[in-house]
């Protein structure tokens, strides 16, 4: 009697080492699709995108990384999980009613199972190499800067954004990005997201972002859920990276690093136009910012990729 009692209580450890595995597994998956893109919904305000208050899943994305991004999470990732989880929880409630002391008075003396053991190693390792392959795939997508056609410097400082647009593209001026005074908003504009320089690039064109954070400042991080984009900005250090928008309007993204005090008030703000109207932007805006000479010359990145 003693030896068949030993004997369920090992199977039922067994089991629930098998169980425990495959939760860590879905545990794993879900922080893999936490960190794919930021959880907010798409909200359309004259062409607007941002995040609304309650609202949950993905900003709708507006750009070729974004869209693999978003189906990286939603066709890959969140089925993944789902059905682990039901798994996991079935197994659980098979444990409790099967092996209770209840209903099991004589358990076996079995210690060891091959096959399960097995399988609580293999599965959660081939669940890996299904989530990795397209992780992998994306990763290399945005990490491979194809010709652009516009390329833009952006710095972070304490706490706001400048955008420098080089001679080279018809540009020659920068300009610094401050969030709107929240006291005299007017109606229409976003709290914590409306700026009184907005960035302008045309639609349709790949942007290549040069990003980094003024020499005496501190890190920040540059995001725009709808564009699938996220980088740091390090002092020092250029960063890049890069952006098709395929519809014009005006998306909206905020500083991620815990950066200072106003972390909280470092909002971003891209416009998308049509080629024609960024042409004419670009006149009125070396213009309206000629105070502000720029004689950068812009890096090329891929010549120090050695």
């Amino acid at each position: 009697m003693r030896q068949g009692q030993i004997g369920a209580q090992a199977r039922h450890t067994n089991v629930l080492k098998g169980a425990s595995r495959l939760a860590a597994g879905a545990t794993l998956a879900g922080l893999l699709s936490v960190s794919a893109v930021s959880a907010v919904i798409a909200q359309t305000r004259e062409g607007s995108s941002y995040s609304a208050p309650g609202q949950m899943g993905m900003l709708e994305p507006v750009t070729p990384i974004g869209q693999e991004m978003q189906f990286f999470h939603n066709g890959i990732l969140l089925p993944i999980i789902i059905a682990i989880t039901l798994f996991v929880l079935a197994l659980l409630i098979y444990v409790v009613i099967k092996f209770n002391s209840a209903a099991n008075p004589t358990p076996s003396r079995t210690t060891h199972h091959v096959g399960l053991e097995v399988a609580w190693t293999v599965v959660p390792l081939m669940i890996l190499v299904v989530i990795a392959y397209p992780s992998f795939t994306l990763l290399t997508r945005q990490l491979t800067i194809p010709e652009a056609d516009v390329t833009m410097k952006v710095t972070g400082k304490q706490w706001y954004w400048t955008y420098t647009y080089p001679k080279e593209q018809a540009g020659g001026f920068e300009f610094d990005s401050n969030l709107l005074d929240q006291a005299k908003l007017e109606p229409g504009k976003l709290r914590l997201l409306d700026v009184d320089n907005e960035a302008v690039v045309p639609v349709g064109k790949t942007v290549r972002l040069q990003v980094t954070a003024d020499a005496v400042g501190v890190i920040h991080s540059f995001v725009i859920p709808a564009f699938g984009v996220r980088i740091d900005a390090v002092p020092g250090r250029l960063n890049e990276t890069w952006f098709r928008a395929e519809r014009e309007g005006v998306y909206y993204g905020q500083c991620s690093k815990l950066c200072g005090k106003d972390h909280a008030y470092m909002p971003i703000a891209f416009r998308v136009v049509s080629e024609e109207q960024y042409q004419a932007w670009l006149t009125q805006a070396k213009g309206k910012f000629a105070s502000t000479p720029n004689s950068v010359t812009f890096a090329d990145a891929s010549a120090t990729r050695q």
